[in-house]
């Protein structure tokens, strides 16, 4: 067993035979045009190599990832499942939509005179599909019935907060809220009832102007699923649940409209398991507020962040939960070759009294 296979495997401590890993991180597998990604994983690089690995100790049962190109055939997915299965942690269930990251809209809406630009895109982008989610799970999913909600215009979330950001009456005709996606999407382990992944990745909430536009549409792509959970968009699950996914916002520290975040996290229909890492703790940046060892990224410029969550419904029974972040060693090595991201992982077992 490798040193970063032990840590997983204390950290999670002894897993009962009836729970459900359930996991997201942000595998930093994008790249600078369509089909380098699967170039690339073909080809072994490295740092696709190190994801696989890290996906491979952390053995989740059902895995969202983040920053995934998306290509219409889904072989990059294929070819990194393979990765990860090579690694000793088959999953060989995959699902992926399109995302809006990359998507052309033909208008200039960031405002700087100029279209066709990354800025210009549904959600930043260089192509079509760059960075966008993937499922990958041990169970079926149902890709049929799954409910995609990224094509719900900003403007038309209610209570949004689209006026405010310095766009133009036509960008606010096209600009869609999800600038990666929102899915609701069913899984069906065996001999147990089905689940529901609300799945997501937000802008982070930087890299514009006083007007905020990525700030204020990063807190609403987060109060997305506190409408959705209202009803606001049809029927909310009926059964157990998990939001999952990057909201790019720490409850603290950072840039960003932290109460979008805290509102989330403090919402009656879910739980937050608070993972956490001793690598993290060890890694602390002293001038933030917020509990280093719950942080999930590993950035220079803002820090150590907690970006990254899996939030069960308030019906489970949480029985384990951590990030993937080593101390100091070769283990640690390992996951920083993965990216500046950490896995996160929650292990869920149905309510005393309730229902398998």
């Amino acid at each position: 067993m490798s040193a970063l296979a032990l840590l997983a495997a204390l950290w999670a401590g002894a897993l009962p035979a009836e729970s459900l890993r359930v996991a997201t991180y942000g595998a930093a597998l994008s790249r600078e045009g369509p089909g380098l990604l699967l170039r690339d994983i073909r080809e072994g690089e490295a740092q696709a190599r190190a994801a696989a690995r890290v996906v491979a100790e952390a053995a989740p049962d059902i895995l969202l990832l983040t920053d995934f190109d998306y290509d219409w055939e889904g072989r990059a997915l294929d070819a990194f499942a393979g990765l990860v299965a090579e690694a000793g942690h088959p999953l060989p269930h995959r699902f992926a939509l399109r995302p809006n990251a990359g998507m052309a809209t033909e208008r200039d809406l960031d405002g700087d005179g100029r279209r066709g630009e990354a800025d210009d895109a549904q959600g930043w982008g260089r192509f079509a599909g760059d960075g966008g989610l993937a499922l990958l799970s041990r169970h079926p999913i149902d890709a049929e019935g799954a409910r995609d909600f990224s094509d719900l215009l900003w403007r038309d979330l209610p209570g949004s907060r689209a006026a405010e950001a310095g766009l133009t009456e036509a960008a606010r005709g096209v600009q869609r809220l999800s600038s990666t996606g929102h899915w609701a999407v069913e899984v069906r382990p065996a001999g147990a009832a089905p689940l529901t992944l609300l799945a997501f990745a937000a802008t982070p909430p930087v890299f514009d102007g006083p007007e905020d536009r990525n700030g204020r549409r990063n807190a609403d792509e987060i109060r997305f699923w506190r409408l959705f959970l209202d009803g606001a968009f049809g029927p909310a699950p009926d059964g157990r649940f998990v939001l999952l996914g990057n909201a790019n916002l720490d409850p603290v520290d950072g840039e960003g409209r932290h109460a979008a975040i805290r509102a989330l996290l403090t919402d009656p229909r879910l739980q937050d398991p608070r993972p956490e890492s001793a690598g993290a703790r060890a890694a602390a940046d002293a001038a933030h507020a917020g509990d280093p060892a719950l942080d999930t990224a590993d950035w220079d410029g803002p820090g150590n962040l907690r970006v990254h969550y899996v939030l069960p419904s308030a019906d489970w029974r949480v029985t384990g939960a951590g990030v993937l972040w080593p101390e100091a060693g070769a283990p640690a090595e390992a996951a920083a070759a993965a990216g500046p991201h950490r896995l996160v992982w929650v292990d869920l077992a149905a309510a005393r009294g309730a229902p398998p």
